[in-house]
């Protein structure tokens, strides 16, 4: 049966018969899945679906062949195989054991054109991270022999990361699927280089993140972790406790105990970093990524840094750029690495200086003259140049969000040490878009000035939400900033503080300059804020 369905969908596919079952070879008038469904039965069309996969057909012809959309495929493969995998070849030999000419990161936007495949990496473990993001965690946050723990090691690319770099390693996952795939991964030998002077092999076995019990109290030395995204994609297809599975809401909930177990089995003063990004529903984003960070933050963390991953699958020409602006959204083309710190116990508590409510207000009028510009931005990934990053900014925005209804901008500005202001710019009635700036960020702001900043934007909200029309936006142009050695999330912070009944969250947009990270040197601390974001709301009224 098996030799007759390969022969049978190999010659479709390459010889593109009309309409010919691989099983009977009867004609028919109906899709090919359509005619295996009803006259052989739904055992033999995953056969011929798993086929097909097998011999190199590609996932679109798989779709058109049988009648199937994506998540319809992936679902056959992970019920046969227990793990969700794009492709079902094995890997090659390996060629080369490190990536070519690599360079840490220095800056706060982390962008991989290529996700890397030396020794024995690949893309088979749908959703995997690229093993460039591992090899920076590692090398920035551990050394030789420390311990790094995976709870969520799906293929095994922080194990063979570990292996390779001379890091032990505890790899865990609660799919034993994942675990037979990691120790296929691991299954050699590196050559001698100054990291793999002692080389460790990983302890592989199935466990459960929300559970550490079996990991002592401040035993570990770097968490490095990559978790599902709460039904993004489903990973296994009856696994207890598959956090793929879950809603969003116990998904977090979910995630709060791992970050509890995370912060009891981290030693003081070391790092925990996660992968996470965000979803869309009813065309709207699910900032999960931020919601993640609470949990962390919840636990004890402090956050240490918060990198933005750019990815580089997203199609923003054509057919997508036609449906971006037609249908006003963007697509999804960023996730968010927060590097957690659990506090060292010598380090005293940060004491906060008084909040004085000194802001001043300044009114001003002034029509900002822009010219249309000929396209788009249509991802959440903004970058242009440094030499008209902001005039480029506003002109994406204004174009995008005004609906051509006018719009008012507040500028927050700091003129002074201990001075914040903002001014308030072509201010009209009935605006189709609201539009915030916080160029102040750019000033090492004190905590009184972001705690203003905050009580302010949300004072804003309550004053001047009716002069936006319906189905008007509101836009925040805000950044992180350092204090103390840590950072204040503040896109996070304005999205907790804007929570409000009038208010749905639609866009978060990261926006960078071009560049940046390629002329930036190695700093020993801290990487380079080189992002800011766009917080872009649809108003209900």
């Amino acid at each position: 049966m098996d030799a007759q369905i390969y022969r049978g969908i190999f010659m479709i596919n390459m010889q593109k018969l009309k309409n010919e079952c691989p099983f009977c070879r009867g004609a028919f008038n109906v899709t090919l899945g359509e005619h295996i469904r009803s006259q052989h039965g739904e055992r033999e069309f995953k056969q011929a679906v798993l086929k097909a996969k097998e011999i190199g057909i590609s996932d679109p012809e798989i779709g058109t062949l049988f009648g199937i959309t994506f998540r319809q495929l992936e679902e056959i493969i992970t019920e046969a195989y227990g793990i969700n995998i794009s492709t079902l070849k094995k890997p090659k030999k390996i060629r080369y054991w490190e990536p070519n000419n690599f360079r840490e990161e220095t800056t706060t936007v982390w962008s991989f054109k290529q996700r890397g495949n030396w020794t024995t990496h690949d893309g088979r473990y749908r959703g995997n991270w690229s093993p460039y993001i591992p090899r920076n965690i590692i090398l920035k946050y551990s050394k030789p022999g420390d311990v790094v723990l995976d709870y969520f090691v799906g293929g095994g690319t922080t194990a063979v990361e570990a292996k390779l770099l001379g890091r032990k390693c505890i790899a865990k996952d609660i799919n034993p699927a994942c675990v037979g795939l990691t120790l296929e991964n691991l299954n050699f030998t590196p050559p001698k280089t100054p990291f793999t002077s002692s080389i460790y092999e990983p302890d592989v076995s199935v466990g459960d993140a929300r559970d550490l019990s079996y990991i002592s109290d401040n035993s570990i030395d770097l968490i490095c972790a990559h978790p599902p995204y709460a039904g993004i994609i489903n990973y296994s297809s009856n696994v207890d406790g598959d956090l793929s599975k879950l809603s969003i809401e116990n998904f977090l909930k979910e995630m709060r105990k791992v970050a509890n177990e995370s912060y009891r089995v981290l030693k003081p003063g070391r790092k925990c970093a996660i992968l996470i990004g965000d979803t869309r529903k009813h065309k709207h984003v699910i900032p999960i990524g931020f919601q993640t960070i609470n949990a962390f933050l919840e636990a004890g963390f402090k956050l240490k840094e918060l990198v933005i991953k750019r990815q580089h699958n997203c199609k923003t020409t054509g057919f997508w750029y036609e449906k971006s602006t037609k249908y006003n959204f963007l697509l999804l083309a960023h996730e968010y690495l927060p590097i957690f710190e659990k506090t060292p116990i010598s380090v005293p508590s940060l004491i906060r200086e008084e909040v004085s409510d000194y802001g001043i207000v300044l009114t001003i009028l002034e029509k900002h003259l822009l010219e249309k510009i000929d396209e788009l931005e249509t991802t959440t990934i903004w970058i242009f140049p440094e030499r008209d990053f902001e005039e480029r900014l506003d002109k994406n925005v204004i174009d995008r969000y005004s609906n051509g209804d006018g719009y008012s901008t507040i500028t927050f500005v700091s003129h002074a040490e201990r001075d914040l202001k903002f001014t308030k710019r072509n201010e009209q009635e009935g605006n189709g878009l609201l539009f915030i700036k916080s160029p102040f960020l750019n000033n090492n702001p004190s905590w009184s000035n972001i705690e203003y900043y905050l009580k302010k934007i949300k004072n804003i909200l309550g004053q001047r939400l009716h002069n936006i029309s319906k189905g008007g936006f509101l836009v925040v142009q805000t950044q992180d900033v350092r204090i103390d050695g840590y950072i204040e999330p503040l896109a996070k912070k304005v999205v907790d503080v804007l929570a409000h009944d009038s208010l749905w969250l639609k866009e978060v947009v990261v926006v960078t300059q071009e560049g940046t990270n390629s002329n930036i040197q190695n700093s020993v601390d801290y990487l380079k804020i080189t992002h800011q974001y766009l917080l872009v709301y649809d108003v209900k009224k």
